[in-house]
């Protein structure tokens, strides 16, 4: 499975199955059953979580009390919350596994400790953390830009793999539309 983690590197840059098999020490494999929280919102962020395989889901509450989702990550994907774990500060978010999933973890001292023996990983690093930066600014641009039926429709026909897998409440949750409202536009389409 770790070999997942071996092709994601080489689609930013060159590694040997030589270096990554140094690489590899680096991480731990962490299994999360469904509806497991990964991280919770006021502890520590020390780790940084990339998906074999499953879906996980980051949100905070808000004032109300109401789960509010910003990110998903299925497989092949980094999640954390990337500001508290640079900072080594507590997290406003919590993580959960949507489905049964398997990590690779590592924390920051050792991703710092394997930026410093491997300084070709800082260019991964960066071009995963530009991706992901840029697909928030894309978010924004279409919560700001659609109606929200419009948002709904577009989000399902651009992930649809998302769609199929994570359930509609959590898609609302990510959508900033509540799930009531979702079943009603997607009764209406089917009308």
């Amino acid at each position: 499975m770790p070999k997942q983690l071996f092709h994601h590197f080489n689609k930013y840059l060159e590694l040997t199955e030589e270096h990554f098999q140094e690489i590899l020490p680096f991480f731990e494999i962490r299994i999360l059953k469904k509806k497991e929280v990964l991280m919770e919102a006021g502890n520590m962020c020390t780790h940084n979580h990339f998906v074999l395989e499953g879906c996980l889901h980051m949100f905070f509450l808000n004032d109300k009390g109401t789960e509010r989702t910003v990110q998903f990550a299925i497989e092949n994907w980094w999640i954390t919350d990337d500001l508290a774990y640079l900072n080594q500060t507590t997290t406003d978010f919590s993580i959960q596994a949507v489905e049964n999933t398997r990590l690779l973890t590592i924390t920051h001292d050792k991703q710092g400790q394997l930026l410093k023996e491997f300084p070709q990983l800082e260019k991964y690093f960066r071009t995963i953390y530009q991706i992901s930066y840029g697909a928030a600014l894309v978010k924004m641009r279409y919560l700001f830009g659609l109606t929200k039926e419009e948002i709904y429709f577009h989000f399902t026909e651009q992930f649809p793999l998302f769609a199929q897998r994570v359930p509609q409440y959590l898609i609302a949750s990510f959508l900033g539309l509540t799930p009531e409202y979702v079943s009603e536009i997607r009764a209406k389409k089917r009308s």
